[in-house]
């Protein structure tokens, strides 16, 4: 969630410090309300002095980008030739849309696509990326940015851009704007779309994805994506789809949601997946059968779960791997707290972690399997990992490779030996990680001696 105007003053986010650590205001007036997680977690964040040389790559890095003091929000796409690409804006959510592709499984980041549209330099957020499987056997891969109003700075054009490639990355159709200030339907998205997902009629996939976003308000809305006979692309006009909870959407500040579809992804349900941004309450899920015409009531997700932009990949096995922003409300993170302000604020985060379990924990309110710290995110002031962690991760690309392995990629402060040009705060990078759940538990079980 970034900087961006809000008709309601406690909305609006924080402006982002001289030390580039930034976050949402919340009501500092809440207590701790929420419970800890009891599942395991694994910390890859300090690799263990007997780990045998085969489990060593899950405690190590692979630098996307350090180029700059601070980059930040990247999202990834495989291509079918296995290399990964992965997108991220120069700045904080806003600014010129870069990228980088890595063509060994994410060892390496070495090329970046040439001569890319003139019209991402212009971007005003962070760009989210997905694949477009059409029902004749085509695809195509879009990116979309929206365009939010940045406090302090002049009017947006509203409405969200769209790029399409063709051909596996290599070439990009200049920016599409849609609904924007001028239009009859005009909207001022906030990360659109968090969500894109193929929807089915009749139980069969369509040529149909409904994409979702918030805006300042937290006002949650979806539109959905068709092509004419041309291949033009056409959205429908967005329509609100949680007034009927609008009281939850509105106290939990539900925002930058993430839809996963039951059985594999080749199930008849959805569950929608909500970061709370007011931090009164743990993240939310809610169900909808009817290919997201209507949804549940939304009820908290347990303690393991909660935090922020989560995004989630069905691994070989059908279980689901989710990466998030940790955000920690039971006691726990009480007694961790150091601060007056870090106390009355109500919560701290563990950083950059996923989640191991299965859509039926989704669907039964269940803890999951186990969780991972997937590296420490420094602190101003910390030299080494500890529990608390810097909240400014998350957003991550995620994808899964042909032999299982997943590469997740995120940004953070990562090194505490990095500061900015003027010295004054830890810089930012971008990293991605491979792990291969068998190698990750085999360490797990017989390394740590943990029981999941």
């Amino acid at each position: 969630m970034r900087k961006v105007k809000s008709a309601l003053a406690v909305l609006s986010c924080a402006a982002l410090t001289a030390a580039l650590f930034s976050s949402c205001s919340v009501d500092t007036s809440k207590t701790y309300t929420g419970s800890d997680y009891t599942i395991p977690e694994v910390d890859l964040s300090v690799m263990p002095e007997d780990l045998p040389e085969q489990y060593r790559y899950l405690y190590e890095m692979t630098v996307v980008d350090d180029s700059k003091d601070y980059v930040a929000h990247p999202d990834s796409v495989l291509l079918r030739n296995s290399d990964i690409l992965t997108f991220y804006p120069e700045g904080h959510g806003k600014g010129a849309i870069l990228n980088k592709y890595s063509s060994d499984g994410g060892l390496t980041y070495t090329g970046t696509i040439p001569n890319t549209p003139e019209s991402w330099k212009s971007s005003l957020e962070t760009p989210t990326v997905y694949r477009l499987q059409f029902t004749d056997g085509s695809e195509k891969l879009i990116l979309i940015s929206a365009n939010p109003q940045w406090e302090g700075e002049a009017d947006t054009p509203g409405g969200f851009n769209c790029s399409i490639s063709s051909d596996e990355g290599r070439t990009w159709t200049e920016f599409q704007r849609f609904y924007d200030n001028q239009s009859e339907n005009p909207v001022v998205p906030i990360v659109a779309m968090s969500s894109l997902t193929q929807l089915k009629e009749d139980g069969k996939f369509v040529d149909k994805w409904m994409g979702l976003f918030h805006d300042a308000d937290f006002y949650n809305y979806k539109t959905i994506l068709t092509f004419d006979e041309n291949g033009n692309m056409q959205w429908s006009a967005p329509e609100k789809y949680f007034s009927e909870y609008r009281d939850i959407e509105r106290d939990s500040q539900m925002c930058e949601v993430e839809v996963v579809r039951s059985d594999g992804g080749q199930g008849d349900e959805l569950a929608l997946l909500t970061r709370s941004n007011s931090r009164t309450m743990n993240s939310l899920v809610s169900f909808s059968t009817d290919e997201g015409a209507t949804w549940s009531e939304p009820k908290e997700l347990p303690a393991a779960l909660n935090g922020d932009r989560l995004k989630a990949e069905y691994l070989q096995d059908g279980r689901l791997f989710i990466t998030f922003r940790s955000i920690e409300r039971g006691p726990k993170a009480a007694a961790a707290a150091q601060s007056k302000t870090e106390k009355k604020r109500g919560w701290m985060s563990e950083g950059w972690v996923a989640w191991v379990g299965t859509y039926d924990d989704l669907k039964n309110g269940t803890e999951g399997q186990y969780r991972i710290k997937l590296a420490h995110t420094y602190l101003a002031g910390q030299t080494e990992p500890g529990y608390a962690a810097n909240q400014d991760t998350g957003y991550c690309g995620n994808v899964v490779m042909p032999d299982g392995t997943i590469v997740t990629s995120s940004y953070g402060c990562f090194d505490p030996n990095k500061l900015t040009a003027d010295g004054s705060a830890y810089r930012t990078s971008i990293v991605s990680k491979r792990i291969k759940i068998s190698d990750l538990e085999a360490v797990m079980r017989g390394v740590l001696g943990m029981e999941f």
